[in-house]
């Protein structure tokens, strides 16, 4: 089993990655049990997938364990499905000793942690990620929260988990896209923080999308967690470094959104995002068009969903109105060069509305 440490103090916790984790994961978790509460938050398909036996090994353990199921879709993150679960871990007589555990994909983790940071003032939960994307990114680093009409994650704290505790194997039932998905992110790992992690995916990207080989696919989610801890480790509040991570997301959100989170999933619209910063930053920041050429033709490896018809204006407004922007100037994650990521804040909409007809 590959342990990889979060460093934060008193918030440390570690990230265990293995092949068929699963199957021995109340031997990771016994040594927490006290006798206190545990609630399994999911979904419905994960529930049949893996809740109800996850639910069946805790309780075979000792563990007083419930499973509290949340409707499919990204739509879920919303306020209401926020306390939706608060007023059932009251009814179910939660206390501040309880633990959540988070299994499922990104939706799961970011509304089962915002639950967390706020029920009582704040229990503990653990991450388990049954998808890709969610192994590789949202798991790690304790930014939880939801979603408002106006745009993602708008409202959130920060709230680090236990541990997080990731099997590959999962990822044999995911659908295609979700893998594809998950791969924009990790392709947005190299370009941001290791060109030779990079070099890796752009050579190794075709094997990974096919999803033959499990120990091929375990060396890169040990690599994205291990750049996205050290990241995390440096700034976990989002105040330098980290804001690296969002390469491709002031766009992607947008696009997520304006489609209404239908046409795309996450990674797909982060990817079309890498390819609209990665021309922004050959205008504003020198980035050679051999290396642009070099990321999109990494991404283009992906074959994303076409887009049809984007409504710009629309696309602005709505990155106008992300968290990410100060003062009305809106920040861009750019490129310097591929390992080599820059923020500007001084993009014209003209040059942004150019970008988006790369896409």
């Amino acid at each position: 089993m590959k342990t990889i440490s979060i460093p934060l103090g008193k918030r440390s916790y570690p990230v265990w990655v293995q092949q068929g984790l699963f199957k021995k994961i109340t031997d990771l978790l016994k040594p927490m049990n006290m006798g206190n509460k545990w609630f399994i938050i999911t979904q419905d398909k994960i529930k049949t997938l893996y809740g109800n036996e996850l639910q069946k090994k805790l309780k075979n353990s000792g563990f007083n364990v419930k499973i509290l199921s949340i409707p499919n879709g990204e739509k879920t993150k919303s306020l209401k499905e926020f306390e939706n679960l608060h007023q059932q871990l009251l009814n179910f007589i939660c206390d501040r000793k309880s633990i959540l555990l988070a299994l499922g994909g990104g939706v799961v983790g970011d509304i089962t942690g915002f639950v967390a940071s706020t029920f009582m003032r704040g229990i503990e939960y653990i991450q388990i990620p049954t998808t890709l994307l969610a192994m590789i990114d949202s798991s790690i680093g304790g930014k939880t929260g939801v979603n408002l009409n106006l745009g993602k994650n708008l409202i959130g704290a920060f709230h680090q988990p236990r541990a997080v505790i990731i099997d590959p194997e999962f990822v044999s039932t995911l659908p295609h896209r979700e893998i594809i998905s998950a791969l924009g992110e990790m392709i947005k790992y190299g370009v941001i923080a290791d060109v030779l992690f990079f070099k890796w995916m752009d050579k190794n990207l075709l094997s990974l999308i096919s999803n033959k080989d499990i120990t091929l696919l375990e060396k890169a989610i040990i690599k994205s967690v291990d750049i996205k801890a050290k990241i995390v480790a440096e700034d976990e509040m989002e105040n330098g470094i980290r804001k690296f991570l969002n390469f491709g997301h002031t766009i992607g959100h947008a696009l997520e959104t304006v489609l209404d989170y239908g046409t795309l999933v996450h990674g797909e619209a982060v990817s079309y995002g890498m390819i609209s910063a990665g021309y922004l930053s050959t205008k504003k920041t020198n980035l050679t068009n051999k290396d642009y050429l070099r990321l999109k033709s990494a991404i283009n490896k992906l074959s994303l969903p076409r887009l049809n018809g984007l409504n710009n204006k629309t696309i602005i407004q709505i990155i106008k109105q992300d968290k990410k922007a100060i003062n009305g100037k809106i920040n861009f994650v750019l490129l310097q060069e591929i390992g080599k990521p820059i923020i500007v804040d001084t993009i014209d909409e003209g040059i942004i509305k150019s970008s988006l007809g790369k896409l």
